[in-house]
């Protein structure tokens, strides 16, 4: 990996881990729904003029179909379940939740797309699963007040994203990136707009939740997929894909540094056991 492609995966999981953080600062003076349809809004906004200037919108409407399903499933429906989850839960909790995508992912494209899945990767499957189970053990209390449908909105979100992955491979295979960047993120307007008109807040919200809100759509998800995108040009995508690893590192810090959040056993016990079992089940670690 070259210096530059290097420095590429330090600066998106610094941005990426950074992404919950803004949730956190931003939800409670829009809502979920408001907030993610800025995020993708301002995020289609930002990438549209770069698609419209290389002649990418012809290339959107031919496979508009695809792209609606893959703009909700990778950013309409797993968005708004983090930004659910960020109204009771912490930026360091929720990177931790996402560094399981990888492994839903492959997990899906066995189920789905029959891809070989050997016996190692299987195994981090599983670790990974029990590496969630400690994450969440201590924080699903359903009474009333308590995290526990936080908390499955934070599970359940990376599911969405192993399904668009496996969507992307069966349905856009050779599309160019920044016509199914720009394309989803159009499609996740549309889907969330009607949600949007009945759920937009009352009361203006705070130049502090602007300010999130404007850098968790242009830095974390706009500038984030130029980046991203990039890194899967240069170094491919099992090398792309490894910023998994770091995104917690960073959600973590960035959480306990800027919003005082206290790092627990479960999240850090969590943390490495679901890192463990990733590397495994992308091929990342290979047992002698």
């Amino acid at each position: 990996m070259q210096r530059r492609d290097l420095l590429d995966l330090l600066l998106l999981a610094a941005v990426w881990g950074g992404s919950f953080l803004f949730m956190r600062v931003a939800v409670p003076d829009f809502g979920p729904v408001a907030l993610i349809e800025l995020r993708v809004g301002l995020a289609a906004l930002f990438l549209l003029p770069a698609a419209l200037w290389r002649g990418r919108l012809p290339v959107i409407a031919r496979h508009w179909k695809a792209i609606l399903l893959v703009g909700t499933f990778n950013a309409a429906l797993p968005f708004l379940l983090y930004a659910y989850a960020a109204q009771s839960l912490g930026a360091g909790f929720l990177s931790v939740a996402n560094a399981v995508t990888p492994v839903w992912g492959a997990t899906i494209g066995w189920l789905w797309l029959k891809d070989r899945l050997p016996w190692s990767r299987s195994v981090g499957l599983v670790i990974s699963l029990a590496g969630i189970v400690v994450l969440v053990w201590d924080k699903l209390d359903f009474d009333a007040g308590g995290t526990g449908p936080a908390v499955l909105a934070a599970v359940c979100a990376p599911v969405f994203y192993g399904v668009a992955a496996n969507c992307t491979k069966r349905f856009l295979t050779g599309v160019d990136a920044l016509a199914n960047a720009t394309g989803s993120m159009i499609a996740a307007t549309l889907v969330l707009l009607p949600l949007t008109i009945t759920a937009w807040p009352e009361t203006p919200a705070s130049w502090q939740a602007w300010t999130a809100t404007i850098l968790l759509a242009v830095v974390c998800t706009g500038a984030a997929y130029i980046v991203f995108f990039r890194l899967i040009a240069n170094v491919g995508p099992t090398g792309a894909v490894s910023v998994t690893f770091l995104v917690p590192i960073f959600g973590v810090v960035w959480g306990a540094w800027l919003l005082d959040e206290s790092v627990t056993a479960s999240i850090a016990v969590g943390a490495g056991i679901i890192l463990v079992g990733t590397a495994l089940a992308l091929g990342v670690l290979r047992p002698r």
